[in-house]
């Protein structure tokens, strides 16, 4: 396959922000006022992207092209898509009472008229680091991405974190614990949704179930995906079967990892897994806040970053 030049990092930010309790994809975590999406930016222009796409919701529009797409107009190309409870096949209505959005694989599928070239997708409000999107980069353009030939799988990729690496000291994660075949393949992704950091690694606490003892070593999703705009024709017949049995469960997502794990079980795509030792920084809860504008303050003084990024 021939290597690409074009690449694009899309952002998913129309999340609520329940367990935060508030917009924390705008959030000031930097010493010059920035966001943590803002340093996502940063370190992708740094890798090699060349267009950032960002998936909002309409409410907010004015104080996003405000506070966030101003600032990178000389320094990367940026378009905005929106994610709306609305937008739904033809055959399907919004059900009454449902205010929750459609979860981040339906977000996904708003880019499809503005994605052209191989993409890395990744959360507003998770910090991934330098590596990871120099990773991520170096796949997308390598040429191994996309469409085999005869018989050969679809080619995706997933930057996959150390479960030790993500965990927050001030509640649970939800966190995709991997599982790799012996030539880094990807043979599932399970979504763990109560896991707690450990004295000795972490362990997931279902309601009802019993507890499950992890190391902190498991390789694990935090939802940063390269792929091709092939994935959208998949994930939109998928998104059909998948409202068929879940229009009317009020809570119910239509989720990224779900959908690359039905790819992969259905011999549809192989994932390749790309290993990064970074550390993770969140806000998934607003008592992280401060361990994040710390950990930052130190990359900053370490000369990774500037003082203002843009």
């Amino acid at each position: 396959m021939d290597k690409v030049k074009d690449t694009t990092l899309v952002i998913l930010a129309a999340g609520m922000g329940s367990r935060y309790g508030g917009l924390k994809q705008l959030d000031e975590v930097g010493p010059s006022g920035e966001a943590i999406l803002d340093y996502s930016v940063y370190d992708a222009i740094q890798a090699g992207f060349t267009k950032v796409v960002f998936i909002i919701r309409h409410d907010f529009e004015s104080l996003f092209k405000e506070k966030v797409v101003s600032k990178y107009k000389d320094a990367i190309k940026v378009e905005l898509v929106f994610q709306d409870l609305t937008d739904l096949p033809e055959g399907y209505s919004l059900p009454e009472g449902r205010e929750k959005p459609w979860g981040t694989a339906h977000a996904l599928l708003t880019t499809k008229d503005v994605v052209h070239e191989p993409f890395a997708v990744i959360n507003a409000d998770d910090f991934y680091s330098r590596d990871a999107f120099v990773k991520a980069n170096e796949f997308l353009t390598s040429g191994n991405i996309g469409s085999g030939t005869g018989e050969q799988a679809i080619q995706f990729a997933m930057v996959g974190f150390q479960l030790s690496n993500t965990l927050s000291d001030n509640g649970s994660v939800a966190r995709g614990v991997c599982t790799t075949d012996e030539n880094d393949n990807l043979v599932s992704v399970e979504e763990l949704l109560k896991i707690f950091k450990t004295p000795d690694g972490a362990e997931d606490r279902p309601e009802g179930e019993a507890p499950r003892s992890l190391t902190g070593n498991e390789p694990v999703s935090m939802n940063m995906w390269c792929f091709t705009p092939e994935v959208f024709q998949y994930f939109g017949d998928n998104f059909n079967a998948w409202l068929d049995k879940n229009l009317e469960v009020p809570k119910s997502e239509f989720l990224i990892p779900t959908e690359v794990d039905k790819l992969i079980k259905d011999g549809i795509a192989e994932v390749k897994l790309l290993h990064t030792d970074a550390k993770w920084f969140g806000v998934t809860y607003k008592e992280d806040k401060p361990i994040v504008v710390d950990s930052i303050q130190k990359l900053v003084d370490g000369g990774l970053y500037p003082e203002k990024l843009f």
